[in-house]
């Protein structure tokens, strides 16, 4: 029974779950990237990448911490220990984060496939905001990898480092443009087509997540009814006037069915 409490306390949203189990899946494998990645510029897109999911998993570790209703426990029972050596971007200790995959595996089998589905239904708003910021960040990965690998060879390209490609694919999703960076290539204006798209989606979404957030009206809980004793004796008072009105009734019901 306490270890169910101490999961259910951990689990604090499935969505969320969801995400950190996407991001750690996608942090092991940027560690396979970065064997067999052999260019400078791509290894620094990974290495970029990857500080970013360290803040993430750092955050989520000091979340989950301050969260658990044994902090010690957590921290050398539940791997606690082995999530925050894990958030850190140093490649000996990047391996530790399959510990976090497990955990998060492990929470979303015992809470269940149909609680999962209830819960993603439930807060589907949240759910869909936190798979278009794993997108975000699959697109920011791999489109920075993309472009700059198509675009760097050609003779009149401007996207020759990993600066270049992860501030073109920044400022091309964000829908900003500033047009100091751009592709030259026919393959490399196809990439950021799609990264146009996408990023229209995501911050769309996102403006109307907000917006609905601030502005939406709050949903008050329903005040609790209390009943004094006044209230108690003066609802039995009317029961028994009621209970009295129709014994009366059957009465005269009875007297004049036996007249009859």
């Amino acid at each position: 029974m306490a270890a169910d409490e101490s999961s259910h306390a951990e689990l604090s949203n499935t969505g969320y779950e969801i995400f950190i189990g996407a991001l750690s899946v996608l942090s092991l494998v940027n560690i396979v990237l970065l064997s067999l990645l052999r260019d400078e510029g791509l290894q620094t897109v990974v290495y970029a990448i990857d500080v970013l999911l360290s803040i993430v998993f750092l955050i989520d570790f000091l979340a989950r911490l301050r969260r658990a209703p044994s902090r010690r426990d957590y921290v050398f029972r539940h791997f606690g220990w082995a999530d925050l050596l894990a958030s850190l971007p140093f490649p000996q200790v990047k391996i530790l984060r399959i510990f976090r995959l497990i955990r998060v595996t492990r929470l979303l089998r015992k809470y269940g496939a149909g609680n999962i589905a209830r819960s993603l239904i439930r807060h589907r708003a949240g759910s869909a905001l936190l798979s278009l910021l794993f997108i975000a960040v699959l697109v920011l990965e791999f489109g920075s990898l993309t472009i700059l690998h198509v675009e760097k060879s050609h003779p009149e390209a401007n996207i020759t480092t990993a600066s270049d490609a992860l501030w073109y694919v920044i400022v091309t999703m964000s829908t900003v443009g500033y047009g100091d960076v751009f592709p030259v290539s026919k393959i490399g204006r196809e990439i950021g087509t799609f990264i146009i798209v996408v990023g229209v989606g995501i911050f769309g979404t996102l403006s109307g997540y907000l917006a609905n957030l601030f502005l939406a009206p709050r949903k008050e809980p329903p005040a609790a009814v209390v009943f004094t004793d006044e209230d108690t004796q003066h609802q039995l008072h009317q029961l028994k006037e009621l209970l009295d009105q129709q014994r009366v009734a059957v009465e005269q019901l009875e007297r004049g069915v036996g007249g009859d």
